[in-house]
């Protein structure tokens, strides 16, 4: 095989490889793109990134948003899919926002009892990045027992990490 051959070859891999990073994205944005018009409300993209295997915090899906914001000055509100595709593909591509390993967050849950009362979950809401209170409703009710109020770690857990 020839060396201009292997190169061809290179990139023709990588070019399917993006190609089917852009498909991905533009099929979570377009979940969101409720007038199927390409754009997607401003506070939809920490939900599209998530959707997508990612897990920035607040301040992370900002700056990417700045990263877009940069060629958009769009002042409506509004994210086009266009300046949206090449910043998410880059993410994905440098394979950033990775979710924190199962063994991690069950020895950090170990450190406790092995469980929370649903008090102080409601706590831990507030402290660090705080959920709004939708989020924390929304989480209580997919992590706490209703019967004893309580998280428990190991049932948990398995809905806390992505395969």
């Amino acid at each position: 095989m020839e060396f201009g051959a292997v190169f061809s070859h290179r990139d023709q891999t990588v070019n399917a490889v993006v190609a089917e990073i852009e498909k991905k994205i533009t099929k979570a944005f377009e979940v969101f793109d409720r007038e199927s018009n390409k754009t997607v409300d401003v506070r939809e993209i920490g939900c599209i990134i998530r959707s997508l295997g990612c897990f920035p915090n607040e301040a992370e899906v900002q700056e990417l948003l700045d990263q877009v914001n940069i060629e958009v000055e769009d002042p409506s509100g509004f994210v086009h899919l266009d300046k949206f595709l090449p910043v998410m593909t880059k993410v994905l591509l440098d394979e950033r926002f990775q979710p924190i390993p199962e063994d991690v967050l069950l020895h950090a849950f170990e450190s406790l009892k092995g469980y929370l009362l649903r008090q102080n979950v409601i706590l831990c809401c507030f402290s660090g990045e705080p959920f709004t209170q939708e989020e924390m409703e929304d989480m209580l009710n997919v992590a706490v027992d209703p019967e004893t109020n309580i998280l428990h770690y190991r049932d948990y857990l398995p809905k806390l990490v992505i395969d």
